[in-house]
């Protein structure tokens, strides 16, 4: 069963940069798509951005467009989000997730395998 792990999470000052890494520890991530969720308490998970299993097809929630970056890099199997300018309102755990069912999605439903997450909060 594929194992996701995630990293890169910590205290970042509001307008600052974290970048989140998805890794496996067991087999790759090369045969799915993988998705960024976040879920703050009280609040439901929220799909933040996802890239296609080739990296050519990506897409981001309109909350962090033009802010997050997806990326993945097959040489290391591993699936990066580049955060910038972060805001209060971005605090939450994020979590990566691996789904091989459709091309793209934002939505957790189709997901079946998740990392523990990693918890990123801004404040000053």
């Amino acid at each position: 069963q594929l194992q996701l792990v995630e990293s890169g999470g910590g205290l970042v000052q509001p307008g600052g940069s974290l970048r989140l890494s998805c890794a496996t520890s067991r087999f790759t991530l090369k045969y799915y798509s993988i998705g960024w969720f976040r879920q703050a308490p009280g609040k439901e998970r929220e799909g933040v951005s996802c890239i296609s299993i080739s990296g050519g097809s990506t897409n981001y929630a309109d909350s962090v467009k033009g802010r997050f970056t997806i990326s993945r890099d097959s040489a290391k199997d591993t699936v990066y989000l580049l955060m910038n300018n972060l805001k209060p309102e971005d605090t939450a755990v994020y979590y990566c997730a691996a789904q091989d069912r459709v091309p793209l999605s934002l939505h957790y439903v189709e997901y079946h395998y998740w990392g523990q997450g990693t918890q990123v909060t801004v404040s000053s």
